[in-house]
């Protein structure tokens, strides 16, 4: 059954990281044609649409966040016809193809960058970029004390055409990433016409990285970031460079370029802001169509928070006209097979010298309640590729094999997000466990790989990819995206159960059994023991249509007023 009209509101939509899914040409990283292969297998698996990071042309110092051509494919990954071949069999099978777009920094390679280097100081070409004379008697000290997101200063000093100490230029995060100049109507045209070329060859929308940081406070002065700022800054709300308001009317027109499309284009913002409230400014009717639910991604396995922020978002996006979206792993945080077992804000990634490393088997209990929960929540989810298989993160990478910008620029103090992306296994027995013919790695897989692999998975009756593939089907076929949560009171605090539609979820996180409530069990995240549900474990009950509501004992959601929001958070 095909999605209807404004299919993004209830889609299910699965990360492609290229260079770990699947390598056709052996040379260890993934690629288009390599995906090409893998096509059906998310056909079965039952995904509404694929989401690739991002595949243009880079000098890959930062897997591909550092652009280089934005209208081009790195030949690492393809060419634009592998591109348009892969486009053409996912929508042959009703899956719509969402790409990455990087519009805060482009990489150094870039031809407006080696114009400006070659420029000088005062040219048009370097008021595309964030050029800056330093502070000090000479200009030896960076413009201000703004540090990267991998570590170090954002400040980057170049030499000058003519041989001598120049100028500085921001990057926010590694660099070889030069920030641009959002203020500058160049950078602004450019970027809408990139927009129309992957719109022409028919994508049907964009993940837009850094949404929230394109703007910088034109003063640019010092700033202390918090010392609990959270991932990417997200809890720094006095930040100078991060959901600046102007950035709102570079979004307008993004949405108005989307609209000249048919089919219901889409614009996801990667947008980390504090709260649901903020987020949601960002997803107004005439700006982007969904934004990342951070806030649930980084919430513990906590039955209260878990709540809170749960009902915090489906009043805030709905207020806008937007839905909820969930996701609980991508290819910058722990996988979430590992992390929940974790203490909250593990940001830096975790490895061999790190204190507390989890047992799988446990982490995969909670992985698996986690997604039964998320996947019965009314708006879009995202899914990260191995995910389905129960993946966990991997630990023990070798110091010389690590790839992340992020241990580099910290000395190896901070891991970094390399344990998420090590390639994914799809055959036992075979070299990389089905990943590559040669056997090739980018990013060395671990031992016992084989027991995660896609064909072990997809012939074991319980395994998790089975898990699934059995939600994936329940959630479309109930239509459980567009309908309504209403949680159900009185079930103690070790317990979440609501109703949404016609089904009652229910998840245990304490240490005593819970009774099940009555009515038919259509999946459980684990063994079921005596009518009772053991600890971090989740059902799903065919509730038979019950009334949905608070004569039967439920609390419902009630939006937020969207005037409130704009009045506290202007843009």
């Amino acid at each position: 059954m095909a999605l209807g009209d404004e299919w993004w509101r209830e889609a299910v939509i699965y990360q492609i990281y290229p260079r770990s899914f699947a390598d056709a040409n052996g040379d260890g990283v993934g690629d288009l044609p390599g995906a090409l292969t893998r096509i059906d297998d998310l056909a079965d698996l039952g995904v509404d649409a694929i989401w690739f990071s991002p595949f243009m042309r880079s000098p890959q110092r930062d897997a591909g966040y550092d652009v280089a051509d934005y209208r081009d494919i790195d030949p690492l990954f393809g060419t634009l016809v592998d591109f348009d071949a892969f486009l053409a069999a996912a929508h042959e099978r009703g899956i719509r193809v969402i790409v990455d777009l990087v519009p805060n920094h482009s990489s150094v390679a870039h031809a407006w960058f080696q114009e400006a280097l070659a420029a000088g100081p005062g040219s048009a070409a370097r008021e595309r970029y964030l050029f800056l004379d330093g502070r000090g008697s000479d200009g030896e000290l960076p413009p201000n004390n703004w540090e990267s997101e991998f570590g170090g200063s954002a400040w980057e000093r170049i030499t000058e055409p003519d041989g001598s100490a120049g100028q500085w230029y921001l990057h926010l995060f590694d660099s070889s990433q030069p920030d641009f100049n959002w203020r500058n109507p160049e950078v602004r045209a450019e970027f809408l016409d990139i927009l129309r070329f992957w719109l022409d060859r028919g994508v049907d929308g964009f993940r837009v990285d850094v949404a929230h940081g394109l703007i910088k406070k034109e003063e640019m002065g010092d700033h202390q970031k918090p010392s609990n700022s959270g991932p990417m800054g997200s809890r720094d709300d006095l930040s100078p460079y991060r959901g600046q308001p102007e950035v709102h009317d570079i979004f307008r027109e993004w949405h108005q370029v989307m609209a000249e499309y048919e089919g219901d284009r889409v614009l996801c913002a990667e947008a980390w802001l504090s709260t649901a409230d903020k987020t949601a400014l960002w997803v107004r009717r005439d700006e982007m169509h969904q934004a990342f639910n951070f806030g649930y991604l980084m919430t513990g396995w906590d039955p209260q928070a878990l709540r809170d922020v749960i009902t915090e978002s489906l009043r805030a996006y709905p207020a806008v006209g937007a839905p909820a979206t969930w996701v609980l792993s991508n290819h910058d945080v722990i996988r979430h097979a590992t992390r929940l077992m974790l203490p909250p804000d593990q940001d830096d990634g975790i490895g061999p010298r790190s204190p507390r490393i989890p047992e799988h088997e446990t982490g995969l209990h909670r992985a698996r309640a986690a997604t039964m929960l998320m996947l019965a929540l009314p708006g879009s989810a995202y899914l990260y590729q191995g995910e389905e298989l129960g993946l966990p993160e991997v630990v023990d990478i070798p110091d010389e094999a690590r790839q992340d910008p992020t241990f580099a620029r910290t000395q190896g103090r901070r891991y970094g997000r390399d344990g998420c992306r090590v390639p994914i296994p799809w055959t036992a027995g075979a070299p990389s466990a089905g990943f590559s013919e040669t056997g090739e790695t980018w990013l060395p897989q671990p031992e016992g790989w084989d027991v995660h692999a896609r064909d072990v998975e997809r012939a074991d009756p319980g395994s998790t990819l089975n898990l699934y593939r059995r939600l994936l089907r329940e959630r479309r076929a109930r239509r459980l995206g567009r309908s309504v949560l209403v949680w159900i009171d009185d079930v103690g605090e070790d317990v979440l159960a609501f109703h949404n539609h016609d089904i009652t979820v229910v998840v245990n996180f304490g240490e005593q059994p819970f009774p099940l409530p009555s009515g038919q069990v259509i999946a459980a995240s684990g063994p079921l023991a005596d009518a009772h549900l053991p600890t971090d474990t989740a059902v799903w009950i065919d509730s038979g249509g019950v009334p949905i509501g608070p004569e039967t004992g439920g609390v419902p959601i009630v939006p937020s007023d969207i005037d409130d929001l704009v009045e506290k958070y202007g843009g």
